[in-house]
């Protein structure tokens, strides 16, 4: 049902998320991710709450597996849950519950780490984290993107894609990218990646907006040109 990336650039001290699924709106439940902190996916049968739990854990200092751990070990229904996780040291961890569905599968590569369900194979995440780790793109962005299209590529899920979303975590307490594509009939993921390439050139500007607006570009929009 569900098949994703998370993703640290330690040059830029970014996390990031690109994720893709058969379900409407992905983008607001599974991906989380916090500035200096790290990225955590929950989905399968998706409990967003575990997102945000995971990310205070790590934040207390707690290591991914540890944090993942105390969240399974606790929670009720955690059996339904698949888990990812990577902190600013680059550290990953992973939990999929027994009752994850289908042909599920995770895999480590050097800053990031994919998993999915009802996947058509499992060689999907090791395409995906190929997919990242080969990348010779410049921006973060396109890596975890460039992992998704890899992801596809290799078999994807048992059926078709219809949301998928692009949440990467930069210096600011607010996500420096937050694209989703909340459902499109036949590509999703090539919609996602439009919308990338059309938000990447403008996306400074909306951080300096935010910090100091005197100094900011126009809009270049009318009445603001």
């Amino acid at each position: 049902m569900t098949f994703s990336v998370v993703g640290r650039c330690p040059l830029r001290n970014q996390f990031g998320i690109a994720i893709t699924t058969s379900s409407i709106a992905v983008g607001s439940r599974c991906p989380w991710v916090r500035a200096g902190i790290g990225a955590v996916v929950t989905q399968n049968v998706t409990d967003p709450r575990l997102g945000n739990e995971i990310l205070d854990l790590l934040a207390d200092g707690f290591s991914p597996k540890a944090a993942i751990q105390r969240k399974t070990d606790r929670c009720a229904h955690s059996e339904h849950r698949q888990l990812t996780a990577i902190d600013s040291q680059g550290r990953t961890a992973h939990f999929t519950g027994a009752k994850t569905l289908g042909t599920n599968a995770v895999a480590e590569g050097k800053n990031c780490i994919a998993a999915g369900n009802l996947l058509s194979n499992s060689g999907v995440v090791q395409a995906m984290v190929a997919g990242f780790e080969v990348s010779g793109e410049s921006f973060f962005a396109d890596r975890l993107l460039a992992a998704l299209r890899a992801g596809l590529e290799a078999g994807g899920e048992e059926g078709p894609v219809r949301s998928a979303s692009l949440l990467v975590a930069g210096e600011q307490s607010w996500p420096l990218v937050d694209l989703r594509v909340d459902w499109h009939d036949a590509d999703p993921i090539g919609q996602l990646t439009r919308l990338w390439k059309d938000y990447e050139p403008q996306m400074d500007d909306y951080v300096i907006r935010a910090l100091d607006p005197d100094s900011a570009p126009s809009f270049r929009v009318p009445g603001n040109l």
